[in-house]
């Protein structure tokens, strides 16, 4: 009986301790994080960018208006679309009025300046004339007079030659003064020619000084030139006066900048810039560094505009660094004609399938460190109190590549068995204990 007592309060101690034993191990469980895994895989790291940007004008064109002029009313404003004709401001007529009455009043200055010229020229033209003709006049009396001088010279030297040949009867003092005047009248004669050829040449200089080109004077020709671009000018300023003072768009298009408010002087410079339709909108997107790497110039890319569920299959029109960002990069598309407008938000996306890699894990099971150290968690299994367990080991790594969701790693202790560590629903660290969920 008491054996048999024994054996049953064993039994019953047995049994407790084995309650007790599945309690401890239930309480313990339920501290103990909970891991999933996953194993290396054999995949194509995809890379795929997607950016957001904005449209813009594909081209701009400047209104300018008659400069110096003040502006009265702005009829648009930043934003704006216009149509060919629409009015963008107006200028103060009476302001207006005023210049037109300067402008007037400095071309009838120039204009008596250029009279004054002219009448100079003409007199001076005049004056010349008269001495031309006087100068011909001296050239003919001057030759008449020394052709005269000639003459009488040989009558004198005719007349002592004659002498000189009947010389019978004259003794020989009488001969020698004859021959000594027959001299005297070749010299007489001579000396006449020669002071006929130097006063003919000193009248035909005469004639040819006052033939002679004068000095080129532009004075009037400028004068000319300045009233004629001043006239211009006025037309324009007379035109716009009977416009009302309405400067208009020539084109369709949207406003994008106004450089004058109500009050200003029209500058020598643009007064708006609005859009140029006739040229396709652009998608201007900025890409960082990594971004670069997959996209560039010449790449085909799809687009996609707010509002529109359709996308389109672009190319990259243009790609530089950025000036205004720097470490960035300026992308633009040219979109088809009649396609967004500015303003309008829209996403450039592109996937490149890239390299295929044999050791490929889920970015998120990843951890790097401030040193660029990069590893993963392992799951391993050790004897421990309650028997056979999981633990957690570190594996260092090398990312070969990677995107958004996966990358590609290297390491001397992964292979195609090992358990990497996906997630858990506790944190954990380093040789901790940890349950699996298979």
């Amino acid at each position: 009986m008491v054996k048999k007592k024994i054996l049953v309060g064993f039994v019953l101690f047995m049994g407790f301790m084995w309650f007790c034993t599945l309690i401890s191990k239930s309480i313990y469980a339920t501290t103990i994080p909970m891991v999933s895994t996953t194993l290396l895989e054999e995949k194509y790291i995809e890379h795929k960018v997607e950016a957001e940007g904005i449209v813009i004008e594909g081209g701009k064109q400047a209104v300018t208006a008659l400069q110096g002029l003040r502006v009265k009313a702005l009829m648009v404003h930043v934003g704006d679309r216009v149509e060919e004709g629409d009015v963008l401001f107006q200028v103060d007529l009476e302001d207006l009025q005023e210049i037109i009455k300067e402008r007037q009043t400095e071309i009838n200055k120039v204009q008596l300046q250029a009279n004054a010229l002219s009448e100079n020229q003409e007199l001076a033209r005049q004056r010349r004339e008269i001495e031309e003709a006087r100068a011909r006049e001296d050239y003919d009396t001057t030759a008449r007079q020394k052709d005269t001088d000639i003459g009488r010279a040989a009558d004198v030297y005719a007349r002592a030659e004659e002498e000189l040949e009947d010389t019978d009867g004259m003794s020989e003092e009488e001969r020698r003064a004859l021959q000594d005047a027959l001299q005297s009248a070749a010299y007489g004669e001579a000396d006449a020619r020669r002071e006929r050829d130097g006063a003919m040449k000193e009248a035909q200089r005469n004639i040819e000084d006052i033939l002679f080109p004068e000095d080129k004077d532009a004075s009037l020709s400028i004068a000319q030139t300045d009233i004629a671009q001043m006239k211009s000018e006025l037309s324009l300023y007379q035109e716009m006066y009977d416009k009302q003072g309405y400067v208009t768009a020539k084109t369709t298009g949207m406003i994008t900048d106004i450089y004058v408010d109500v009050g200003d002087r029209v500058p020598d410079a643009a007064t708006m810039m609005m859009t140029d339709d006739e040229l396709p909108c652009q998608l201007k997107v900025i890409l960082d560094q990594e971004q670069k790497k997959y996209v560039g110039f010449g790449d085909e890319v799809s687009v996609r505009l707010d509002g529109k569920s359709r996308e389109m299959d672009m190319t990259i029109d243009y790609f530089s660094e950025s000036k205004s960002i720097p470490g960035s990069f300026e992308t633009f598309i040219n979109l088809p004609e009649g396609t967004g407008v500015p303003g309008l938000s829209g996403t450039l996306s592109r996937s490149e399938k890239g390299e295929k890699y044999g050791s490929c894990i889920p970015l998120s099971a990843i951890y790097t460190e401030k040193n660029g150290r990069s590893y993963v968690y392992v799951l391993k299994e050790r004897e421990g109190i309650l028997g056979q367990e999981y633990y957690v080991e570190e594996a260092s790594v090398k990312v070969l590549d990677q995107n958004d969701d996966w990358a590609a790693v290297e390491s001397a202790v992964l292979n195609s068995e090992s358990r990497i560590i996906l997630s858990a629903d506790k944190e954990f660290e380093k040789g901790d204990t940890v349950r699996w969920a298979e």
